[in-house]
């Protein structure tokens, strides 16, 4: 190839990401591998998109304006604290090309969500990982992370709950970190897509809190709360100067006219199909938990609605689990993605009883 023609040096040795959820491609198989809600998107999801589709005949609202004011009532923050993604994938991909030159150091928790390395890899970020221990639940040490700060760090990620861990930090912790990083001129990048499926995620969120801390952006979707992942609407939450800076970098009309509309309907008046299926998994989460472990599943009790385990107990890697339980019509997420520490381990969500008996009965046969 000529030499002109080749992509920047950072990307020769960049690989894809590997996500979860591609279940749908084999057809037939419960998917437990991604965290979505389990009663689907609303029964009228389909009613709500067609009569979305009034005004496709021209460009969509590029300010997304409608939309904003609808999360502005929901999240009690200011319209100019918001910027619209397709998806928050969307925001993750804004961040880097927006706050981080190329050289600078940003840490990332390991294991974490993997676009947040790639994307921060992409514009040559040098990327430090904050490893998260099993002799500690795989909750953050924050006292670690922050030793680890000085003026040469431009940002710190943070999910939340973390994706694969399922492991929910304290506002409070959250908060004493990113008043901490301000002091140095760090970032801090918060990802909540997870949480709305929490009950207690009032309590925990910190979107309120970013017009106090200048330093603090949140990132959040509509994906997992509203079994979406077709339709591509995320959101961030800032101070009106990121939020602005932000902005140059977004791609003009990013969102469509229809998400934009579908997304201003199911925040104005179906959040009671999340708060339903928040309580459900809670609740199901732990008896999952206790019918796991009596028939010999080595699991620890999630703070969440996912759990994250190793294999190596009983004598098998991750993907060999993953394939007895393919076997058994049901798939759970191969964790070795996340680096050669988690080969053995596998992640796999909460659903409705129906579906974990059978996902119980799914593992009793592949423990045999």
């Amino acid at each position: 190839m000529n030499p002109s023609m080749l992509s920047r040096k950072t990307l020769h040795e960049l690989p894809m990401t590997v996500h979860g959820g591609q279940a749908w491609k084999i057809g037939g198989i419960e998917d437990y591998s991604h965290n979505l809600n389990p009663f689907g998107p609303p029964d009228d999801i389909k009613d709500i998109i067609s009569s979305s589709i009034e005004g496709i005949d021209h460009y969509p609202d590029d300010n997304s304006t409608e939309l904003k004011e609808a999360i502005s009532e929901r999240f009690h923050v200011g319209m100019e604290n918001i910027i619209i993604g397709a998806g928050s994938s969307d925001i993750i991909r804004m961040f880097p090309n927006t706050f981080i030159e190329d050289g600078e150091t940003v840490i990332i928790p390991s294991p974490s969500f993997a676009e947040y390395t790639h994307q921060c890899r992409i514009v040559g970020a040098r990327v430090f990982t904050q490893d998260l221990e099993s002799k500690d639940d795989f909750h953050m040490d924050f006292d670690s992370l922050k030793s680890k700060i000085d003026d040469n760090v431009k940002a710190i990620y943070i999910c939340n709950p973390n994706n694969p861990t399922g492991r929910i930090e304290r506002r409070e912790d959250i908060l004493d970190l990113v008043e901490y990083c301000g002091d140095k001129g760090t970032f801090v990048f918060l990802d909540e897509t997870l949480l709305e499926l929490v009950p207690e995620h009032k309590d925990i969120s910190c979107i309120e809190y970013v017009d106090r801390y200048p330093n603090l952006l949140v990132a959040g979707s509509l994906t997992k709360s509203f079994a979406i992942p077709g339709i591509r609407i995320g959101f961030g939450f800032s101070n009106p100067e990121t939020i602005g800076e932000l902005n140059k970098v977004r791609m003009t009309w990013n969102v469509g006219q229809i998400e934009q509309k579908v997304a201003t309907e199911l925040i104005r008046n179906r959040m009671g199909h999340v708060e339903k299926a928040a309580a459900l998994m809670a609740s199901e989460a732990r008896w999952m938990y206790q019918q796991l472990m009596d028939i010999g599943l080595p699991i620890r009790m999630t703070d969440s609605y996912f759990f994250f385990d190793s294999m190596r107990p009983l004598g098998m890697d991750g993907h060999q689990f993953v394939e007895r339980m393919l076997k058994n019509n049901i798939m759970v997420r191969d964790c070795a993605s996340f680096g050669m520490r988690f080969t053995d381990y596998v992640r796999f969500c909460v659903k409705d009883r129906i579906r974990n008996e059978r996902f119980v009965e799914a593992a009793r046969n592949a423990l045999r």
